[in-house]
């Protein structure tokens, strides 16, 4: 029987895009009926919860390996989900997936900068035609930005930062990433539970209606556990640049849930921005073609 070949991570990281694109309605639509630092601990402790059997079967030496790299990187993804949900929270969820966005702008320089590594004009010139798409996509050209939209920027740099931080504590050191997930998953819920049980009156009860439920086990199930697993998959075998390129589509999948999920309106001048992400993310994900030998 023919063995099944894995997703290459190009093709992992443009099914994320999906996925996390249809996060910031799924999220805004949870934020109606609990607190920010709850909607987070909800959804990450219960991707740990789903992942923790699958880490404590792990060779002592992985699971070591897991913890020593989750340490850094769950502060860093702790403070991209703050300020994500409570952006969120204040713009419309297009205008959000935009926002976050320029972290396509802000990984290269960041990567040069940090790891030495200097991108390719191939992937500046996506980074482009992704950044006028998202621009286009969202009407940005007569708006001004709020409180929201300001965390939102706060995101997209900690997001350049934390792409840098991943790739250089996994690339080639051969982490179970599944694990990693896993670990991450307890660490981010643990923090965001402490920190809403901090705040003046605690966290209110739990919800009970539907509405609520079933986004968050959406956010649990494939926007953390899998689209997680497959980003940090990514990020070991890909540069920073790359992988913040080909989820540069994330604005138009954002955009298409929240007309549909949300009913936020969408001009044609936002389609059309729209197609060019995704163009550019394709472009960039498709495989070169090998030279022809002499």
């Amino acid at each position: 029987m023919p063995t099944r070949r894995p997703l290459p991570p190009e093709m992992l990281l443009l099914l994320t895009a999906v996925i996390w694109g249809s996060s910031y309605s799924m999220v805004k639509t949870a934020l109606a009926y609990y607190p920010v630092a709850g909607v987070i601990a909800i959804r990450f402790l219960l991707t740990a919860a789903l992942l923790l059997p699958y880490w404590l079967r792990l060779p002592a030496t992985q699971r070591a390996a897991t913890v020593r790299v989750a340490l850094p990187t769950s502060v860093g993804l702790l403070a991209i989900f703050l300020a994500e949900t409570a952006g969120v929270a204040h713009t419309s969820a297009g205008k959000a997936a935009f926002l976050v966005s320029l972290c396509l702008l802000l990984t290269p320089p960041v990567e040069w900068l940090w790891l030495g590594k200097r991108p390719a004009g191939k992937l500046w010139l996506a980074a482009i035609v992704s950044l006028l798409g998202t621009w286009l996509l969202t009407g940005m050209a007569g708006g001004g930005l709020n409180q929201g939209d300001a965390l939102m920027l706060l995101a997209a740099l900690i997001r350049a930062f934390q792409s840098c931080l991943a790739t250089r504590l996994t690339a080639g050191k051969g982490i179970d990433m599944l694990g990693l997930t896993a670990v991450q998953g307890m660490l981010v819920g643990a923090a965001a539970l402490a920190l809403g049980l901090l705040q003046p009156g605690g966290l209110p009860a739990l919800p009970q209606q539907a509405d609520f439920w079933l986004p968050m086990l959406f956010l649990t199930l494939c926007c953390t556990l899998f689209a997680f697993w497959a980003m940090n998959r990514a990020l070991a075998a890909s540069s920073p640049s790359k992988v913040a390129l080909l989820l540069g589509s994330e604005p138009l999948w954002g955009a298409l849930f929240a007309v549909s999920w949300l009913g936020e309106p969408l001009a044609a001048s936002g389609w059309l921005g729209g197609l060019m992400i995704a163009g550019a993310a394709l472009w960039l994900a498709w495989p070169a073609r090998p030279l022809a030998a002499s």
